[in-house]
């Protein structure tokens, strides 16, 4: 079973870099895939009010016959759970449906900043944290303006920014803010979604210089860049091929290499309109 480093954040708590996300998987279907995740040693699960199927997540851990210290389990806010009494009801939805206490880290998923509503929301997840439902709290698809208006207007610096990231999509510039102001940057369709770029010349070549999948390059330049990652398969080989990233290194001029890729591309969403 590989061996997941953790990064520490800004609070002191530990986070598995590599962890498995359920974007996409059918509620009914959660509690068997995130089951096979555990086998495959996973130990960090990525869910969301929006994916509908934090009970199969819930289930998962139940069943498993791990401790709760042994398992990392992050949540985000639903787009309708924006506001302060409503962002405190929410979580207390999410722990029902999780079977749970507490969660290790609950991010706000969206800024809705034409909504106006997120320092606010920011403010009742402090509350959240300091009642111990969240031992940790972070956003998500925040950019540097959405960043610098939370650290003006609330006293606590989020954990994490989980964002839109991969070789087409560097945003080196929202990375170096995270690496000035102490957040640590989870990537979200960190692959790019598969598709065309994982048949990418560079890629495939450095595949067959590690004798590794292109995929495994890309979270392998991710493990190095100091990313928190969580890729999503349905397939257990899959999964532990994903996870199968530490036992090799990409020299610097491959690193360049992956990170030459950059396009400025979206796959997702802008985060200044979404929602």
């Amino acid at each position: 079973m590989t061996q997941v480093p953790t990064i520490a954040l800004n609070n002191g708590v530990e986070i598995p870099q590599f962890g498995f996300g359920v974007f996409q998987v059918p509620p009914e279907d959660t509690a068997q895939v995130v089951r096979k995740a555990f086998d495959a040693g996973y130990r960090h699960i990525d869910t969301a009010q929006m994916y509908e199927n934090e009970e199969g997540v819930g289930r998962a851990f139940a069943d498993s016959g791990l401790s709760r210290d042994e398992v990392f389990i992050t949540t985000k806010l639903g787009n309708d759970g924006h506001g302060h009494d409503a962002a405190l009801r929410a979580l207390d939805g999410s722990l029902a449906r999780l079977g749970l206490e507490f969660v290790d880290l609950f991010l706000i998923h969206w800024p809705r900043p034409r909504e106006g509503r997120y320092v606010e929301t920011w403010q009742a997840f402090e509350k959240l944290a300091a009642e111990g439902k969240a031992r940790s709290i972070g956003v998500s698809n925040f950019t540097v303006e959405h960043l610098e208006r939370l650290a003006a207007e609330t006293d606590t610096v989020p954990a994490v920014n989980q964002i839109e990231l991969h070789p087409r999509f560097v945003q080196l510039e929202l990375r170096d803010y995270h690496r000035e102001h102490g957040i640590a940057t989870e990537a979200w369709s960190p692959i790019g979604q598969g598709g065309d770029l994982l048949q990418d010349p560079t890629l495939t070549g450095l595949a067959d210089k590690y004798g590794k999948s292109p995929a495994q390059v890309v979270l392998r330049w991710h493990v190095q860049l100091g990313n928190i990652v969580f890729p999503k398969s349905m397939r257990p080989e899959r999964m532990r091929e994903n996870i199968d990233v530490y036992d090799f290194e990409l020299s610097d001029d491959d690193m360049q290499a992956v990170s030459a890729l950059d396009t400025g591309s979206r796959t997702g969403p802008n985060p200044n309109t979404f929602g």
